[in-house]
């Protein structure tokens, strides 16, 4: 620990870059593009369990879908008097929130049956999330290859030391909006970063580069629009455009990051279980439906093929092998706050989930992991 971790209190930061340090570390220790443990699950059920189905994910998008048009229409209908903030909150959410869980399950390819359709989502809600949707299809592939494996994961959220503060602006998009669309801008230039040129193979560049280079467009006919509304007289009514198109990105992403924080919060990183580094949450029906199911967390990344309406089925045919989940969201919050506050200033360490007795035993002696030795520094020259 240096002088200056001393003073703060922190432990070091750890190196996440992906062509640095840890990259190699994690390399040499044999933890990239590992075996993962996987729950034992017979063959005719895990098959039944993946069958992929249009009709789910059509009912759910058409909901989607016609929920924006009408809370849309409300907030416009209402504009200028307050009736119309309930409105654009709603939509917010829809816009800003749900794009997440639409982008991630038709990037696995798993929302419908229909290859088609996940691609038309997929790029919908990749624009709607202020994501580059070929950057994001190689991140996350990466993630789930490497999940939370420092060095090699792309999409770690809880780096450390955690920057609370910062974790609690993401509540309100500002931060991350910003730095999504500088993203998207760099792409549009042409620009890709040494992380994104170490998970996007090269032979995807150019389609970075021009996908970006369509979501700038979009963005600046949105502000256009605006512009030319704001110049014929119109006043306020010249936000809408970015209330519609854009802003709900900030506003409305509170519930995206509110799940999204569960997923590996306080859990281990450099190990290769994912009951070790992946939580489930039970949550209520709006949540469940507004998330796609992704509170089934340990289960879609033990089996990411499973379609996001089969995971309650998959929770409950396997939940004999994974630690007990977490009975509400802030059951959740309470276990990630304690354990986050910890990791702060104690190094290497992680929540331990307990087993029931009828599951098998962590993957590995639990003492010999990586997260629960002593961090190197990894900031020191290689």
């Amino acid at each position: 620990m240096t002088a200056a971790d001393a003073k703060t209190g922190l432990v070091p930061a750890r190196d996440y870059t992906l062509t640095g340090p840890s990259a190699r570390a994690a390399v040499e220790r044999g933890l990239a593009a590992a075996e993962w443990y996987h729950t034992e699950v017979p063959r005719k059920l895990m098959k039944d369990l993946m069958q992929r189905r249009d009709d789910p994910a059509i009912r759910d998008t058409l909901l989607w879908v016609a929920l924006h048009i009408a809370l849309a229409a409300g907030g416009i209908w209402f504009w200028g008097s307050w009736a119309a903030v309930p409105f654009w909150l709603a939509y917010g959410v829809l816009y800003g929130s749900a794009c997440d869980s639409r982008w991630h399950e038709c990037g696995h390819g798993t929302a419908f049956r229909t290859p088609w359709m996940n691609d038309v989502v997929y790029h919908i809600a990749s624009f709607q999330v202020i994501r580059n949707p070929v950057n994001w299809r190689w991140s996350h592939a990466r993630h789930h290859t490497d999940t939370i494996i420092v060095g090699r994961d792309p999409e770690i959220v809880w780096m450390h030391p955690v920057k609370l503060a910062l974790k609690a602006l993401a509540f309100t998009g500002i931060v991350d909006t910003w730095a999504s669309l500088k993203v998207l801008a760099r792409n549009a230039a042409g620009i890709l970063s040494a992380d994104e040129r170490d998970y996007i193979p090269e032979s995807e560049w150019p389609k970075a580069v021009f996908w970006a280079r369509v979501h700038v467009a979009i963005h600046a006919a949105t502000a256009a629009v605006a512009l030319g509304m704001l110049a014929a007289g119109l006043g306020w009514k010249a936000a809408i455009p970015f209330l519609l198109i854009g802003g709900p990105r900030a506003y409305g992403c509170w519930h995206m990051v509110m799940t999204g924080l569960l997923q590996h919060g306080g859990l281990a990183e450099d190990v290769l279980d994912h009951r070790l580094n992946s939580r489930t949450v039970y949550m209520n029906p709006v949540s469940r439906w507004l998330y796609w199911n992704m509170n089934y967390h340990i289960e879609h990344h033990m089996f990411p093929m499973v379609p996001y309406h089969a995971l309650p089925r998959l929770h409950e045919a396997i939940r004999h092998d994974l630690p007990a989940p977490n009975i509400s969201m802030v059951d959740a919050y309470k276990e990630v706050w304690d354990a986050v506050l910890r990791q702060r200033h104690e190094k290497g360490y992680f929540i331990r989930h307990d087993l029931p007795p009828t599951a098998r035993p962590y993957r590995g002696d639990l003492h010999d992991a990586v997260p629960a030795r002593e961090m190197a520094d990894e900031t020191a020259p290689a």
